[in-house]
Parts: structure tokens; C-alpha cells; sequence
């Protein structure tokens, strides 16, 4: 049994400014996609990587990888127009080097921080119920809104978890998904939980954490520099 990550590196950056891909900036001297790429080289139950790279930056990912030694990675794929068309890059791709049993890891490329005991832990997951992501429980109050201003009626916490990535399916699950979705011409899912959802499938919760974040802002940068001082266990467990 093979399992395979695709790490998400299609978008642009928009709302970081600039005129480089959030996932191409320099963290402490390395790039931030060399962060995210590297958890799943030192991780033993990934067997090889494919990169969904933003089309003009694909010179450089290559670059990357030569630098840092990432040997995992066996594939780029250039990314589509929306997140989702993306993933469905990745996906596809892997037609003829996958078997259905095998697994598929979907991961951001902006999120750097991943404790190796958390892919551990979904693979478990995944492994037991054919599909697996990071979550956390929902403490805040949830107030629903239908214009960004204002709300009426409060959501009951208990009944929320907040998904993360990575995302781990089946490969001919998650393939089939992707294939009705394009009969479907539906091209707007953020991520592969959606796709589930949206077509009946149940999707199964491993332990997320807090310090996964995304690196989205300017200031998630000097976030995620201050969490790096942490190790692998104690950024899981905080």
C-alpha cells in the first residue's frame, strides 16, 4: 500500500501583497514550501510527494527541492484556476501510479508546522475509516450572519469542529469524487472535505492543534517564526 502527498501550491498569494507566492517567502532563511515539504520527507509512512505549483514558479520549486534535498518529490503538476481545480490536478495525475486501496494525503503548502505524530495519528484514522482530517473542537461563540454585519441566531459550538489540513482519502475514493465533481462542473471546493460532504460521504476526525495555522497575512509570518522556537511536542500539545 502506497501513500502519496500532494502539497497544495497553486495559489498566489493575493492577500499577502506582493508580487511572490506566500509559499515561496523566506522563513529564517528557507522557504516556507520547503518547511511543508520536508515533514513528509522525514515521515516514514509517505512513500513520495507531488507538488500542484503555481505555473511560473515552477523553475523555482524545482530549484527548491534540488536545495533542500527533498528527494520525495517524484511529480509537479501545474496548478489550476481555483483551489479546487488544484487538488483535482493532483489527484488526476496520480491515475497511473496509484491502486484504490492506496492513500492520498492533501496538505497546504502554507502550512509549514505539521509534528510528525499528527500524520501518524490521521494515517491511523484513515486507515480504520477510508478517510481522515485534522479538526479542533469549536470554543468560540458562533453567531450566524448572512451579511458579514450583523446576526439574529447563535450556532450550537458542540456541533462545529474546525477542519485543517492535511486531508487524507483512499486514492479510488477520492478519485471518484473529483470525477463526479467535474461531470458536475463544480469547481468552487475549497478543500476535499467539501467535495465529501457535498456528495454524501462522511469524513472522520483525527486530532487537530491550534498551531497549525496558515499563513495567509503578513503578520501570520511573525507568528509562525515565534512557534518555530517550539518543538514538534509541544506545538502539538499546546
Amino acid at each position: 500500500m502506497k501513500t502519496i502527498a500532494i502539497i497544495l501550491a497553486g495559489g498566489v498569494g493575493k492577500r499577502m501583497g506582493g508580487t511572490i507566492p506566500k509559499q515561496f517567502l523566506n522563513l529564517n532563511g528557507k522557504p516556507i514550501i520547503a518547511y511543508t515539504i520536508d515533514n513528509f520527507q522525514r515521515c516514514d509512512v509517505v512513500d513520495g510527494v507531488l507538488v500542484v505549483c503555481v505555473k511560473d514558479w515552477i523553475p523555482e520549486l524545482r530549484r527548491i527541492v534540488n536545495e533542500f534535498q527533498l528527494s520525495k518529490v517524484q511529480w509537479v503538476v501545474e496548478g489550476g484556476d481555483t483551489s479546487h481545480d488544484s487538488t483535482r490536478n493532483g489527484v488526476f495525475a496520480l491515475r497511473h501510479v496509484l491502486e484504490k486501496d492506496d492513500f492520498v494525503i492533501i496538505h497546504d503548502a502554507a502550512r509549514p508546522i505539521l509534528p510528525q505524530q499528527a500524520i501518524l495519528e490521521m494515517m491511523t484514522v484513515a486507515k480504520k475509516y477510508g478517510n481522515a482530517s485534522l479538526a479542533i473542537p469549536c470554543h468560540e461563540t458562533l453567531i450566524y450572519t448572512d451579511d458579514q454585519a450583523s446576526g439574529t441566531s447563535q450556532l450550537d459550538r458542540s456541533k462545529i469542529m474546525r477542519i485543517q489540513t492535511p486531508q487524507t482519502y483512499q486514492y479510488g475514493s477520492i478519485l471518484k469524487l473529483y470525477e463526479q465533481a467535474d461531470a458536475d462542473n463544480l469547481h468552487d471546493f475549497i478543500y476535499a472535505d467539501l467535495v465529501a460532504v457535498h456528495y454524501g460521504m462522511r469524513v472522520y476526525f483525527s486530532k487537530g492543534f491550534t498551531n497549525n495555522i496558515k499563513i495567509t497575512k503578513g503578520e501570520d509570518l511573525s507568528l509562525c517564526k515565534a512557534l518555530m522556537q517550539f518543538s514538534e511536542k509541544e506545538l502539538y500539545s499546546l
